[in-house]
């Protein structure tokens, strides 16, 4: 279980980069349309994450998580294109249904929020080993629990998704129709979603007790096999992104005054 990840290794040159380097990229690539204020940065760090997604061979795999911000995103522009509180100028009507340009234009900005955020956590997510992550955390002085529940977090999608494949294989060996109609899709949920919430709680407890077993809250300084070195094009990269970061602080103060 603990090779579960999201991460598989393209050996590509945006695996090879430093965890934090990709780290810091998320961070950019949130807060620099958030300070900026313009909805012209979200689209140019949308297209960013993307070419890098490109770039390091994962965007198949980021096309699940796109395709389900799309549902949100639809939502939110029903919502807000109907019920806005600030609706005074109508854009669109379907029938009696009457959307507004300020709940569009409200919901184009969270909208392009939540798929900026997606695409770069998708970005760092898919091409960095989580267990490599731990380790840099540990070895700048984080605690060991820290860096567990972290290892947990980038863990548990894929954990759970192998054992609903794995439950879904043997409920399909047993008779039971798990494709077809929508009746039948809700009929096999209850049997199916049961068993894998179950099989989480006795995992949890599982890695719990042999964590326990291994000494994980004992206070002895960790050692490390390997040492993880800085590319040079890390350094590069980071200053670049951190000279992004001041140059949206300067000109938001600079048009604020």
């Amino acid at each position: 279980m603990s090779g579960l990840s999201l991460y598989v290794d393209q050996g590509t040159y945006l695996n090879r980069l430093h965890p934090y380097t990709k780290l810091l990229y998320v961070l950019t690539a949130i807060l620099v349309p958030l300070i900026g204020g313009k909805k012209i940065l979200f689209a140019v760090t949308i297209a960013s994450s993307i070419l890098l997604l490109i770039i390091g061979k994962t965007l198949k795999r980021a096309v699940p998580l796109i395709a389900f911000s799309f549902t949100l995103i639809i939502v939110i522009f029903l919502v807000q294109g109907l019920f806005f509180h600030k609706n005074e100028i109508p854009l669109l009507s379907l029938g009696f249904l009457v959307f507004y340009r300020e709940g569009v234009m409200y919901a184009a900005g969270i909208c392009l929020n939540i798929l900026n955020m997606l695409l770069s956590f998708a970005v760092f997510v898919l091409n960095t080993p989580p267990q490599e992550l731990v380790e840099e955390l540990e070895k700048n002085g984080f605690s060991s629990k820290f860096g567990y529940v972290i290892n947990s977090v980038f863990q548990i999608v894929p954990q759970m998704m192998k054992t609903k494949d794995t439950i879904l294989d043997a409920q399909r060996s047993r008779g039971m129709e798990t494709e077809g109609s929508l009746m039948t899709r809700i009929k096999a949920f209850l049997p199916l979603i049961s068993p894998v919430v179950m099989s989480a709680l006795i995992n949890t407890r599982e890695r719990a007790i042999a964590l326990e077993v291994r000494g994980f809250g004992r206070k002895n300084k960790k050692t490390f096999i390997s040492e993880r070195q800085k590319l040079k094009g890390d350094t590069v990269i980071t200053a670049l992104l951190f000279s992004l970061l001041i140059l949206a602080v300067v000109w938001r103060v600079k048009s604020c005054l």
